[in-house]
């Protein structure tokens, strides 16, 4: 650059470093986006829905005499349709507690999620 006058030599400086912001902006904005992408598929990958309908079944069939059937139906079920493993324990009324604890464990394999009922 010896040979350009000190106009030239600031217009080639100047487009260096206009090309480098660019780059740089090109870098933030694509991470930005990678990082949004990837919180927005986090979101849908939980099965809100599948775990309540888990226990919305668990909490109707909990006082029912075959209890144990409708257990071994709801684990089959969920696991052929929806892929997920699901077990859950009804631990019997204490003399000085009247609820009945029923303890869930769902895991399909991404999302594992536990819970404690407390039901009358």
């Amino acid at each position: 650059m010896e040979r350009l006058n000190d106009d030239a030599q600031w217009i080639v400086l100047m487009g260096f470093i206009v090309s480098f912001s660019f780059f740089f902006l090109a870098m933030i904005l694509n991470q930005s986006t990678v990082v949004g992408q990837t919180t927005a598929e986090g979101v849908l990958e939980f099965p809100k829905n599948d775990i309540q309908d888990v226990r919305d079944v668990i909490i109707k069939s909990y006082a029912l005499p075959d209890f144990d059937a409708v257990k071994a139906d709801v684990k089959a079920i969920a696991l052929s349709r929806k892929g997920a493993v699901i077990e859950y324990t009804k631990s019997p009324a204490l003399p000085d507690d009247p609820h009945i604890y029923i303890d869930i464990h769902y895991n399909n394999g991404v999302t594992s999620y536990d819970e404690t009922l407390a039901l009358p």
